[in-house]
């Protein structure tokens, strides 16, 4: 089964951006001026657009730190090639180098997930720095489950932190190719818009709520992990039989009560926040909205829909002749296509596809071809100008 975005395991959107806008247009120390003149070159993504997670894990969680970053090699040539071996890729978080003093995640983790984490890693086994994994079955590099907080080592809020990702050969050690992709995460998830208590947290109300609405007894069980009761994909969790999954009880419960609060977007309620941006991307630019795509609240909890792994197609609006804008059967996140080059090596991440609205994750297309949008210079991975047509399919 496709478990989905937390794979094995079980807006501040102006002001971020105005503080990255330097930090975008940084060059990384080490690579050479003129990247298409290298032998090697590295192409990093997220899996997703932006992750979410709780801020305080002391009374329940929906989601925990977890972030995954993918890395794909290519030995440039007339024909390139995806490299498999003989590398180590690496990645590192230069503003955001620490994270179990920016969240009580790790204090609350037995209780919540039944283990023990070592200090700034996550559920996947990664830190905040560390070795990427050769992951065959998508020919690239990843680290799963990095836990980073939106809260750079100065303290300020960004929820779009850089890696930077480097590959070395192992017969030399040496440097022979780097990149940056931001690793999205957002806590902001805005539940204080509803539930506003006098007196009492918003994750008490929230527990008090489903007390009286469904006759359990969360409120003497904290901290409570939604997932434990509710089927989640993302989380991988099976749930309790007779209970809703966790997108279709969110969904549905709070489809005919978003009319309290006042927002041109009312998904961004929750998908992550007010202020942060979850879609900044080249759909975004020409005014397609989250519910374009996925439908509204109603359609997204619809209890026969399977979540994380039933998602909207590019092909639904996106049609051409001898192009295919996924693999037959597979998710935009996880297609590849000529000559098995990841989707999102070119494209970016879902919600982020490019052209961007935010510079910070238009850094790497500028870097590789001098402008934005999906990776169309050919000379970025070919050493000549193909001749042959263009093949947009695996």
């Amino acid at each position: 089964m496709n478990t989905g975005k937390f794979g094995r395991v079980i807006k501040m959107g102006a002001a971020a951006c105005a503080v990255l806008s330097g930090v975008a247009s940084a060059s990384i120390v080490g690579r050479s001026e003129d990247p298409q003149r290298d032998p090697y070159v590295v192409m990093a993504y997220n899996d997703l657009g932006m992750h979410c997670m709780n801020n305080d894990f002391s009374q329940m969680m929906i989601l925990p730190p977890y972030n995954t970053l993918h890395a794909q090699v290519i030995r440039r040539g007339v024909e390139p090639t995806i490299v498999e071996t003989g590398v180590t890729v690496s990645y590192e978080l230069p503003t955001n180098t620490h994270a179990t003093d920016k969240t009580n995640f790790w204090e609350y983790a037995p209780a919540l997930l039944g283990v023990t984490l070592p200090p700034d890693v996550g559920l996947g086994g990664h830190g905040m720095f560390g070795t990427m994994i050769r992951n065959s079955a998508r020919n690239d590099f990843e680290a799963v489950g990095i836990p980073v907080a939106p809260i750079d080592d100065d303290g300020r809020e960004n929820p779009y932190p850089l890696a930077f990702v480097t590959v070395k050969l192992n017969s030399t050690g040496a440097i022979i190719a780097q990149t940056q992709a931001v690793v999205p995460v957002s806590w902001e998830m805005s539940c204080n818009l509803c539930h506003t208590t006098p007196g009492e947290s918003v994750a008490t109300s929230i527990l008090k709520s489903h007390d009286r609405l469904h006759g359990t007894t969360l409120i003497s069980q904290q901290p409570v992990m939604c997932a434990s009761c509710h089927a989640d994909n993302a989380l991988g969790t099976g749930g309790q039989q007779g209970v809703p999954n966790l997108s279709s009880a969110m969904h549905l419960a709070h489809a005919p009560r978003m009319g309290q609060v006042s927002m041109e977007n009312n998904c961004y309620a929750c998908h992550p926040g007010v202020r942060t941006n979850c879609q900044r991307d080249v759909h975004a630019a020409r005014g397609v909205t989250c519910t374009t795509c996925h439908g509204d609240m109603a359609a997204v909890g619809n209890p026969a829909r399977n979540p994380w792994v039933e998602e909207p197609s590019c092909a639904s609006c996106h049609q051409r002749e001898e192009f295919e804008f996924e693999q037959p059967g597979q998710l935009f996140r996880n297609s590849t296509g000529h000559g098995g080059v990841q989707c999102m090596t070119c494209h970016g991440s879902p919600h982020v596809i490019g052209p961007a609205v935010t510079a910070t994750d238009n850094a790497q297309a500028m870097r590789l071809q001098n402008h934005t949008g999906p990776l169309n210079d050919c000379l970025v991975c070919h050493t000549t100008q193909p001749d042959e047509p263009f093949e947009h399919k695996r």
